[in-house]
């Protein structure tokens, strides 16, 4: 028989946290340590009850994110991080890679295949939904190109919280040209926002 793999469940949905408390008690070996709506409560609870595996979900309404949840368990020597949720986008994924995750599953998998990646996260073991699993390899094949110093320049003016105006005046050029060079930050990265660019280069380290 397998050991009791010990689970703390993060969602800020209190009924997807029933469902999914109601879902891993169907397994034998595996046991609800503890349930968490915020990232904050997450890792308080992880330092506190110290379970195997921490199911986390990514949007977790105000407060810290699943993102930086799982940076402050992982990088604290705490359990493993399985990230659960919905979204699937290049920069999601390697964001949570980057911060820690042992895992990242996306919530249409079936059952058992939650219950195996538990496990697999449990014992160290990455553990990746096929879709994701296509995308990591399919961006290590394809790896996006290198930014530009201009490109470089625009997401330093980013990460300061400046708008294409500022940013023209800043760098002397137009905003048009802004405009372009923000879409090809964008499609090198992955992303789709001001927000998720500035993430992603921080946890690459293009920021000086």
């Amino acid at each position: 028989m397998n050991p009791t793999v010990r689970v703390l469940v993060c969602d800020d949905h209190a009924v997807v946290r029933a469902g999914l408390l109601a879902l891993l008690s169907s397994a034998a070996d595996i046991e609800v340590a503890g349930e968490a709506g915020t990232g904050e409560e997450a890792i308080a609870l992880a330092a506190r009850l110290a379970p195997d595996v921490v199911l986390m979900d990514l949007q977790l309404g105000a407060g810290i994110d699943g993102i930086e949840a799982t940076r402050r368990i992982a990088g604290a020597g705490g359990p493993h991080v399985l990230v659960l949720t919905t979204y699937d986008t290049d920069a999601d994924i390697t964001r949570a890679i980057a911060a820690g995750a042992t895992g990242y599953l996306l919530k249409a998998e079936r059952p058992e295949e939650l219950f195996a990646a538990i496990r697999a996260a449990a014992a160290g073991r990455p553990a990746l939904s096929p879709p994701v699993a296509q995308r990591v390899m399919a961006r290590m094949r394809n790896p996006a190109p290198a930014l530009t110093a201009r490109e470089l320049d625009i997401l330093a003016q980013l990460a300061h919280g400046h708008g294409n105006r500022e940013i023209a005046k800043a760098l002397h050029i137009s905003e048009s040209t802004v405009k372009t060079h923000l879409g090809r930050v964008y499609e090198k990265l992955g992303v789709d926002t001001r927000a998720a660019a500035v993430a992603v280069a921080t946890e690459q380290r293009l920021l000086g």
